[in-house]
């Protein structure tokens, strides 16, 4: 069972992780959090002492849920509909992702980056293969996915995020592979 001081810490951290993600890194205000939350500034204080320090907090609960969301990735059959259920459901860590691209002239952002995309990645390439059903080389297919990545970071954002988007922007996707085939 979680002390009350790790739950405390834990609330703060996913709040801030959906502002950041939504925001970026200049929505991160401690009046605006302890306001969105019903808590006091002071508890911010009390557990992370300095803004750089909670936005560390949020970047390793980044990674965090980048293994979580490449678990998922892993036991996915098909794009649609698994791969998008997957997509859909963290939707925030998506677009805490795109922050981190956006930002990542800053050091700590760009590791952190980079870690998520190699922990992620490569499930999803392997994924997609099978589902494009391309005869590519593995090189061809991590080309285009970097090109493809590229392109679903500078679409997406809160509002298009779903379902009906994804499926979408997937089946252009292979339409796009299989003319290199």
């Amino acid at each position: 069972m979680q002390s009350k001081m790790t739950e405390a810490k834990e609330i703060w951290i996913k709040a801030g992780y959906e502002v950041f993600a939504i925001s970026g890194d200049k929505g991160l205000k401690v009046e605006t959090l302890a306001r969105k939350l019903t808590i006091s500034k002071s508890s911010f204080y009390h557990h992370f002492a300095e803004m750089e320090i909670f936005i560390d907090h949020l970047l390793a609960y980044h990674l965090t849920q980048s293994v979580i969301v490449a678990e998922k990735e892993g036991k996915a059959e098909k794009i649609n509909p698994d791969l998008i259920a997957i997509l859909v459901e963290h939707k925030i860590d998506l677009l805490f992702n795109r922050q981190l691209r956006i930002k990542q002239d800053r050091d700590s952002y760009k590791k952190t980056l980079t870690k998520s995309n190699e922990v992620i990645g490569q499930g999803f390439v392997e994924l997609w293969a099978k589902d494009l059903n391309v005869t590519l080389t593995q090189k061809q297919l991590e080309g285009l996915f970097v090109l493809a990545l590229e392109n679903f970071f500078l679409q997406i954002n809160y509002d298009n995020l779903n379902a009906e988007w994804l499926a979408q922007y997937f089946d252009n996707l292979k339409k796009i592979a299989q003319r290199f085939d």
